[in-house]
């Protein structure tokens, strides 16, 4: 697999040279705020009630419809205040996870194919 090249070059002060940052995505951006680390505790909390990565089983339009509703449902009752559970990590959760769907639906993976992410622990059960 090549490697990306902008032709522009940035040295440090040690000597070692890369390539430039500028209009790459800094995904150290999404960690500023609450939101990431509350999302991972709900992916943590989630794993524990059902396995870690259940939700990348889904594939199709009944768990596409299902995350939706779940979403909405979720952002009513993060915008009214409601405090019983994390509902905006919950929106977070359920956005993702529709998209993941709709992904997977519309993309070049065939129904019923989990799409392997770079993992350095253990697999659940039935996962790659």
């Amino acid at each position: 697999m090549p490697i990306k090249d902008s032709g522009e070059r940035m040295q440090f002060d040690s000597g070692m040279v890369r390539d430039v940052t500028e209009g790459k995505t800094d995904f150290t951006l999404i960690i500023d705020g609450p939101m990431f680390d509350r999302w991972a505790s709900h992916l943590t909390a989630g794993a524990k009630k059902y396995s870690a990565r259940n939700w990348m089983q889904a594939n199709g339009q009944a768990e596409l419809d299902r995350f939706k509703e779940s979403a909405l449902r979720h952002m009513i009752q993060w915008f009214k205040g409601d405090t019983d559970e994390d509902h905006a990590a919950a929106v977070f959760f359920n956005i993702n996870g529709a998209e993941y769907v709709k992904e997977r639906m519309q993309g070049p993976y065939p129904p019923g194919t989990i799409i392997e992410v770079p993992y350095k622990g253990e697999w659940p059960e039935g996962m790659p």
